[in-house]
Formats: structure tokens, sequence, C-alpha cells
């Protein structure tokens, strides 16, 4: 399959450069249109979105497989200095920008040969990852249906800018952490700050929950071992098997009053909640809710604990991360695929997919060589290094030509 590095680094700058939040992205969604124009595929756009679905039927009857890659940008003010930043006050900050491109890649491969292609690919062009969740949006508009049979598996790549440049990474299971939000609100009386006696003051009793409920999750036991593989998850929960599972909490949000002389009538705080399972959301949830009694029973407040569900864990088939550790490692060498010893505490809508289809959902390296501290994913100096997108679509293209023959 000819190498397209060069024009696959071009698409994706230029999709760099116009970058879209959330599930409208008319200009990305003509950008690709434009690319998917000229091959033998069947495209539909979506309706309560701008998903673009192509499918590709082979010259010969067999199974589909399908592939995806998401859209969208975040609200980011982009601050990399790259003479193709954007410059509308979004940002490609997590790769999907390679990941389109990539997946764009992909297509052109599979189509230079779909004389025989045995089966259908289908490929998802994806809004609203990075929410409010366009996956779900994709699978009620009937995206696994689009090429007149469920596919038989699904493959999704996410570059990292903290990994090995060109390291495959996978992991059977959970790979990714579900994203959940807890909320607690204190109902107090307010009034005037020179004189508490007169206020039921909710500020107070919520710096306290704040720092037990924290304090609440178990720290990880952590080994020579675990330190040795880099791993950084230092919280936890017991479920009622006992076992210790990985969390993150973070809380990140505290709301009071807005003028410093006044005792508000309530407070509260919001955290982000990272959780393997629905079982320790619901732990934590518990925790909250205990630690939340103890401290506002006694000073005569009222409360509101809430634990929302967003995404839920990606979780990999085991069989499927057989597959896809033999064929990269066939494709690029054992010593560029590696197992994630953790889960990542981040989230993907991808699970959604997972959910109704065996899958794998892997990542791809993309440190800068020329960058000395690479900033992490999400940060407005995130700085991709694109020269991995032909292996990124290559990696699409080979699991996808390899399932349907399979």
């Amino acid at each position: 399959m000819a190498v397209l590095t060069g024009e696959l680094q071009q698409l994706r700058r230029t999709l760099h450069r116009v970058p879209e939040v959330g599930l409208h992205l008319p200009q990305t969604q003509t950008v690709l249109l434009a690319e998917l124009s000229g091959l033998p595929v069947s495209v539909t756009c979506g309706q309560s979105l701008s998903s673009v679905v192509a499918v590709l039927h082979g010259a010969h009857p067999g199974p589909t497989v399908l592939l995806r890659s998401d859209m969208d940008a975040l609200p980011i003010r982009e601050s990399t200095g790259l003479p193709f930043a954007s410059q509308n006050g979004a940002m490609h900050a997590c790769g999907h920008d390679l990941h389109m491109a990539a997946l764009i890649g992909a297509a052109r491969r599979l189509a230079a040969h779909r004389e025989r292609l045995h089966g259908s690919v289908v490929f998802m062009f994806q809004p609203g990852e990075e929410g409010p969740g366009g996956a779900e949006r994709m699978l009620d508009e009937g995206v696994l249906e689009a090429s007149g049979q469920l596919p038989v598996a699904a493959y999704g790549l996410h570059v990292w800018t903290d990994l090995p440049r060109g390291r495959f990474l996978l992991r059977e299971g959970a790979i990714m952490a579900g994203s959940n939000s807890l909320l607690v609100d204190i109902v107090g009386r307010g009034g005037h700050s020179a004189a508490p006696w007169n206020a039921l003051d909710p500020v107070g009793p919520l710096c306290e929950i704040v720092t037990r409920v924290r304090a609440a999750v178990a720290a990880a036991e952590a080994d020579d071992d675990a330190t040795r593989a880099g791993r950084r998850i230092s919280q936890g929960v017991r479920l009622g098997s006992g076992e210790l599972e990985p969390i993150v909490l973070s809380p990140t949000q505290l709301c009071g009053s807005s003028v410093r002389n006044v005792i508000p009538d309530t407070a509260g705080f919001g955290a982000s909640l990272r959780t393997l399972s629905a079982e320790s959301a619901g732990v934590v949830e518990q925790l909250t809710r205990q630690i939340v009694d103890d401290v506002t029973t006694p000073a005569e407040l009222s409360s509101r604990v809430k634990v929302t569900s967003h995404y839920p864990a990606t979780v990999n088939d085991s069989a499927e991360t057989a597959n896809v550790a033999h064929w990269l490692g066939e494709a690029f060498g054992g010593d560029r695929v590696s197992t994630l010893d953790e889960p990542l505490m981040s989230s993907e809508d991808f699970s959604y997919v997972l959910q109704r289809v065996p899958g794998v959902f892997f990542m791809l390296g993309a440190a800068a060589a020329d960058v000395p501290e690479p900033a992490s994913n999400h940060s407005a100096r995130a700085v991709f290094d694109d020269s991995v997108i032909d292996d990124a679509a290559r990696a699409l293209a080979t699991l996808a030509w390899r399932r349907v023959h399979q």
C-alpha cells in the first residue's frame, strides 16, 4: 500500500486550522466529504450532528468491520506557535485532526484494494467525543447498520503526546476509565460575615467535606514494579469483593458567595470522578453521602449528593485484543507493540460502540521529537508529531483487512 504521509500531513494541518467544538462541525464535515468524494464509498451525513459515515463494499461478500475517528476540538486558545496553529479560539488539543487524517488514509488504502476485499468497512467520523457524546447519537442514527449487516469488530485509535513516538499500546479489558461527575450542595442560611452566629454557614462544613472525601479514598498500594512501570494512579476504593479498584477523584469546582462579606445560603463543590466500573462509582457516592450526613446533621444543614455517569469505561474484547497485538506486531514489529499495565483514567465515548460490538481501542505515541518536555493532550501547548499519521492509517487499514479475511 502506497505511503501517503505528505498528503495526510497536509490534510491534518488543514483540519488543525479550522477546529470546531461539539456536535455541529460544518467546516470539518465539508473537508472530509471532499476527501471522500473520489473514493468508491457510499456516504451518509448525520441528522442531529455533523457526522460522516462512509461504507466501502468489497468486490466479494464477507463480514463488516467498523473503523472510527472522532472529529471535534476543544474550547482552548492554542499557544503552540505552529505555523498552522488555529486562530479561532478552539484547538485540536487531543489529536482528533490526526485521527481524521489517519482514517481518510485507511479508506484510501482499502479502496485501492477493493477488488480483493472480502467484506465491507464502515468509516465512522464522529463529532462530540469531548462532549456531549456523539457516539450514542450515531448509534441511534444507525451507524452499526450502515453496511447492511452488523460489524463483527470495531477498532479505534488515539494518539498521545506523552507516549514514545510510533509505539502502539493496548490492553485487554478496561483500557480507559468511565467519566462521572460528583456534585455536593449544602444549604444553610446566609447572613453578614461579621455576624456568623446569626447564620447557618455552609462554607466551613463544605471545606471539611471536601477534605474528608479526599481522605476517604484509599491510597492504592504501590510497589517498585508499579513505580518502574510508570503507574500514577494513587487513589482507589474497596469493592464488595475486597478488591482495590483504582479511581481518580479530582475536586475542580467550589461555589459559595460571590462577595467577600456575605455568608451565602448555599455552597457546593463539583468533582471529576473517573472509575473503571459502576460499582466503584457507587462506593464513592456512598462514602460521600455518609461524610456529608456526618458533617451537616449536627450543623442543622441540608444537603444534596449526586453522581452522574457521562461515559462508561472503555473495555477491549479479549479475543480482539489478541488479534490486534498479533497483527500490529506482524505489520510494525513486535518491539513497537506494548501492553499497558494500568488503564488510562481519561475517558472515551467509543466505549458505547464497544458495548455493542467486540473490538479494541488502542494508543499510538505521537510525542514530538524536538519538544524536550511535551505537553499532555488537552493542553494549549500540545504538539503532536504528525509523521505518525501514515502508521496510524496503515494500522487501521491492516486491522480491517485482516479481520474481514480472518
